[in-house]
């Protein structure tokens, strides 16, 4: 279907939007899924090209993968000295903190163990946790600085994370994720990472996703990790019809990152086929929210509704990442690195004291050694992360705030 006919056939009309939520509910979903199987003719095959099956480390389930697999990078006591001269080297330069780069924060020796995480990212298992920095003993500038200086090893190029700070056009390339249910600014929120609430699995922008533990809570919070390829082949043995929906373009709400257009149609799966330099790549790419909405950002009645099929998609989605998942428990000082491109991701609710608050901090990566290609129809929102950047522009913001896209004020 030519795009012109497929945005007249999504145009809003009587059709409403289906009876689902952010919180996924699972005795709708099976009857939902119930409801399509007994009035739909549903395909029984793959969309042409589509593997029955990926095979790769990528593929794995939580159950066993610790057999398989140690994910816990734990730094050495002379590691982690060579971090602090990094850390002095940089602060000798009298620079701000968007110039911090390989070159300026110098870990010669790390170094390499830093390349095989991200070897690990791309090629690996898609996840890494680098365990023991020293975050106790520092200021929180001085963490923010050791965190993006490190993680320029692992991969150099910083994404942009909201294009304006207090008023002003910036690069702002840190994001908090913290509760701030309990502030002044609890009205605007218009996404989980600024509550205490279970995060449901879903992907960021960009290629790899890092957080930084500045401090845990009270209870709760555990993060949630989920292969997209093991949910993939699942999908393909058993709902081949499930695979079409993924494969075809959504309306998906750009909560205010493209003015004038509230939405884009894309697909939320992509394959690109190996080649004579890659292997075969299946990137799926979504967040629940942008077809929900989410407390302050509800649904746009501008954008059309999804359909059934897609609402048991984002479900089925869902409950099998949930099924495949492994459980991690964030340590202070600990830093996760994700794959973004391989990998869904999740929390579990959790509860803070005064003295005792989970406060996470997050970087979008990208490391062009390694990178996977980006599909076409997804170029356009990596652009918005990646392309521009510049270091007098880049803002680390020191304290939480709610980023433009999250914003219910902003988006009114």
């Amino acid at each position: 279907m030519a795009t012109a006919e497929l945005v007249t056939a999504l145009r809003p009309t009587s059709i409403k939007q289906p009876d689902i939520s952010y919180a996924p509910n699972y005795e709708k979903y099976l009857a939902r899924t119930q409801r399509r199987i007994e009035s739909e003719r549903l395909e029984n095959s793959l969309p042409p090209g589509f593997p029955e099956k990926l095979n790769s480390d990528l593929v794995w389930e939580g159950k066993d993968i610790a057999e398989k697999y140690d994910w816990v990078y734990e730094l050495s006591s002379e590691e982690i000295n060579e971090i602090e001269q990094g850390l002095q080297h940089f602060k000798a330069l009298n620079k701000p903190l968007g110039y911090i780069s390989q070159e300026t924060f110098p870990l010669p020796r790390l170094h390499s163990k830093l390349r095989d995480i991200s070897q690990e990212l791309h090629h690996g298992h898609g996840f890494k946790v680098l365990r023991g920095l020293p975050i106790s003993k520092h200021t929180r500038e001085d963490n923010i600085a050791i965190y993006a200086g490190v993680s320029s090893h692992v991969a150099p190029i910083r994404g942009r994370q909201d294009s304006k700070f207090e008023g002003k056009p910036a690069d702002v390339v840190l994001n908090h994720i913290k509760d701030l249910s309990t502030t002044a600014e609890k009205d605007r929120i218009g996404a989980p990472a600024y509550t205490a609430e279970k995060q449901v699995f879903h992907t960021d922008s960009g290629d790899l996703i890092s957080l930084l533990a500045l401090s845990t809570s009270a209870e709760g919070g555990q993060s949630k990790l989920s292969s997209s390829w093991r949910v993939y082949n699942e999908l393909a043995a058993t709902r081949p019809d499930l695979i079409w929906t993924l494969s075809k373009p959504w309306p998906v709400e750009e909560f205010g990152n493209q003015a004038g257009k509230p939405y884009n149609l894309r697909p939320l799966l992509y394959y690109v086929p190996p080649s004579e330099k890659t292997d075969e790549k299946m990137i799926i790419q979504y967040a629940r929210r942008t077809f929900t909405g989410y407390q302050a950002l509800l649904r746009s009645p501008e954008i059309p509704p999804i359909t059934e099929a897609q609402a048991e998609a984002l479900d089925a989605i869902h409950f099998l990442a949930e099924r495949f998942a492994i459980t991690l428990d964030f340590r202070e000082g600990d830093v996760q690195y994700v794959n973004n491109l391989s990998i869904f991701h999740a929390r579990d609710g959790f509860k803070d004291t005064p003295t005792k608050q989970r406060h996470l901090v997050r970087l979008w990566l990208r490391d062009p050694e390694y990178a996977w290609q980006t599909p076409s129809a997804l170029q356009e929102r990596w652009n918005r992360v990646y392309a521009g950047v510049t270091p007098e522009k880049t803002v680390f913001p020191l304290e939480p705030r709610i980023r433009s896209s999250s914003d219910g004020l902003s988006n009114k």
